[in-house]
């Protein structure tokens, strides 16, 4: 895929990341995997995220991504599979490179491991994953790696396949400086956790797309959503939001974690096998499982009654 063809379905609709299956023993489980992941790309995802945040990247060996990449890419159709990528510098280049040997359109890279780095060692880590490959780089702005606008700016006039910007901090000033310092240079997608929470209010600070966990297992009901934020359907958005995403934030904020595993569990409800989560994560109690039926139930009856 052209650098051109990735960066414009980067910003062309609703992004999301399947859930990575496991089998009993936590191994990869690609044969569920694939029906999960041929079942998305029939909605209209402009992109799906193997191996990413929400596929469990964090509890993966580097060796699994190329293998779920492929599965993704051989599952996919003609969605486009951007791969997870991270970890220290020298770990995240071998990732890169097995991603893009392995199919991937695009290499989404999270943070590097454990420690806080200051600007200049952020744009050499960034700068080394991007000159690894020919492929699209997508910077993931969240936790310990928070790239300053000055500083993908330099990227900017350094790596020609750096197309994308993801925020998962929620600071609104510093990625309106971003958009407005960097305007078309990069596409720009929203990612905290339940992204949905604050599409309105990235959408107003210049993004064009975010990324949505809950496509994973109510992708009419995600769509339908993101409907009525490209439209400006405040009514439409601010009836999902009540009555179907609040009580899943509340959920979600029931234990660290849940903003996965809450989300796997969803998953299985929509009878694919997924499989457990790995730790450190843990999974929903039984009595979370029955909520979050519920929960789902209602996304169904929203579909029904406001599509």
């Amino acid at each position: 895929m052209k650098l051109s063809e990735l960066k414009s379905a980067l910003g062309s609709g609703l992004l999301s990341f399947p859930v990575t299956a496991f089998d009993a023993d936590g191994a990869f489980n690609p044969e569920p995997y694939q029906r999960h992941v041929n079942w998305l790309s029939g909605y209209d995802a402009s992109i799906l995220f193997a191996a990413g945040g929400t596929g469990e990247f964090f509890s993966l060996e580097p060796a699994e991504v190329p293998q779920i990449v492929r599965a993704a890419k051989e599952a996919a159709g003609d969605t486009p599979i951007v791969s997870g990528c991270g970890y220290g510098t020298r770990t995240a280049v071998s990732i890169a490179k097995a991603a893009e040997k392995s199919g991937a359109d695009g290499i989404l890279l999270l943070p590097h491991y454990l420690i806080d780095a200051p600007q200049e060692g952020l744009y050499q880590h960034v700068e080394a994953v991007c000159r690894a490959v020919e492929i699209g780089v997508v910077v993931y702005n969240r936790d310990n790696s928070v790239l300053q606008a000055d500083t993908l700016a330099r990227l900017c006039d350094t790596c020609p396949n750096l197309v994308g910007f993801k925020d998962g901090v929620g600071d609104i000033a510093l990625v309106r400086q971003v958009t407005a310092k960097l305007g078309d240079r990069l596409t720009y997608v929203g990612g905290m956790p339940t992204a949905e929470l604050f599409a309105e209010a990235y959408l107003a600070a210049g993004f064009t797309t975010y990324s949505s966990a809950v496509f994973n297992f109510v992708p009419d009901l995600a769509q339908l959503f993101y409907r009525g934020v490209r439209t400006g359907d405040r009514t439409l958005c601010e009836t999902i939001l009540t009555e179907f995403f609040y009580p899943f934030m509340e959920l979600r904020n029931r234990r660290k974690g849940y903003a996965v595993s809450a989300v796997k569990a969803g998953v299985r409800l929509r009878g694919f096998e997924a499989g457990a989560v790995r730790p450190p994560l843990s999974d929903l109690t039984s009595d979370e499982t029955v909520l979050l039926e519920s929960i789902i139930a209602k996304a169904n009856e929203l579909v029904t009654r406001l599509a």
